[in-house]
């Protein structure tokens, strides 16, 4: 997995009647774009250390935005 500061995270709910859980990349660890990121989640602002796991899909920033 790759992403970079203003990629949103989104983490798909593994149980029925779950939203998914999405934020966005404030700071990358890894290198070459990998995990861990840091990511404000949307829910409720909070932010944190997040290393993806399967469920897991990153929705790139577009160049420019």
């Amino acid at each position: 997995m790759e992403a970079r500061v203003g990629d949103r995270i989104v983490v798909r709910s593994t149980h029925q009647g779950e939203p998914d859980r999405t934020g966005r990349v404030t700071e990358v660890r890894g290198e070459a774009g990998g995990p861990p990121y840091v990511v404000r989640w949307d829910a409720d602002g909070h932010t944190g250390v997040f290393f993806p796991a399967g469920s897991c899909t990153v929705e790139h920033e577009p160049a420019g935005a």
